[in-house]
């Protein structure tokens, strides 16, 4: 597998796109063409989506093609040289995709080694469910299975504390619920700034930022950038 997993698509301060691009281009190295999922937009329009991330990815020499123009976007999936899903709400994007087949046919193409790359949402539905999304349910998806290319769950923009004067559960305490209820399941909270790299069956936390991890059983822990991370392939 090849996938490129980033918590969040812009720092504060920053252009979009503009922290990752660096990875994302080595990552894609030589890849002149790649299929993105809009789906996750809401408040605009996917060709906006479109437009805004091929003006990034143009720097690299790489033009994008959305699944929303297709009349048939599993089969535009099937041929895709490399997937890019993008972030936004992670329930629209679910159902979207799932009324589209594309989970399928991404987890397919991710299997037969086709570069994906995703960033906070798209990152999700990377993983077995969409169950430690921060979004909204804003649409009910056929159910909170994703892709399930990797085994464990992330949480994106992860945080440590909660904004001064709000007395409602932390990042934190929202994930020990959800590992009470899947104690099988870990959780990486990633910390905006950072990225998951899977290839050649290392998976490699990449950025300034420690990543923390959470499973039932087990004392909550931090991974270092770099840091020994086979036990969550």
């Amino acid at each position: 597998m090849k996938l490129l997993l980033i918590s969040n698509s812009t720092n504060a301060g920053e252009e979009y796109l503009r922290y990752p691009l660096p990875e994302i281009g080595r990552f894609l190295d030589g890849v002149r063409e790649i299929v993105f999922v809009p789906y996750a937009a809401v408040t605009f329009s996917y060709a906006d989506y479109e437009k805004k991330v091929q003006a990034r990815f143009a720097e690299l020499g790489i033009r994008v093609r959305s699944v929303h123009r297709a009349k048939d976007p599993a089969a535009l999936v099937r041929g895709a040289e490399a997937i890019c899903v993008g972030g936004g709400n992670t329930f629209a994007l679910a159902k979207k995709m799932q009324q589209q087949g594309l989970m399928t046919a991404i987890l397919r193409k991710i299997k037969a080694g086709t570069p994906y790359v995703g960033w906070s949402a798209g990152s999700n539905v990377c993983c077995p469910t969409i169950s430690t999304t921060n979004d909204m349910p804003i649409v009910e998806p056929e159910s909170f299975k994703a892709i399930g290319a990797v085994k464990f769950q992330i949480n994106p923009h992860y945080l440590d504390a909660n904004p001064a004067g709000h007395a409602g559960e932390t990042r934190e305490q929202r994930i020990l619920e959800y590992i009470e209820a899947n104690p099988r399941r870990w959780v990486a909270g990633l910390r905006e700034g950072c990225m998951l790299r899977c290839e050649d069956g290392k998976l490699e936390l990449i950025g300034r930022r420690q990543m923390r991890m959470f499973r039932k059983g087990v004392e909550t822990f931090e991974v270092e950038p770099g840091g020994d991370l086979s036990f969550l392939l």
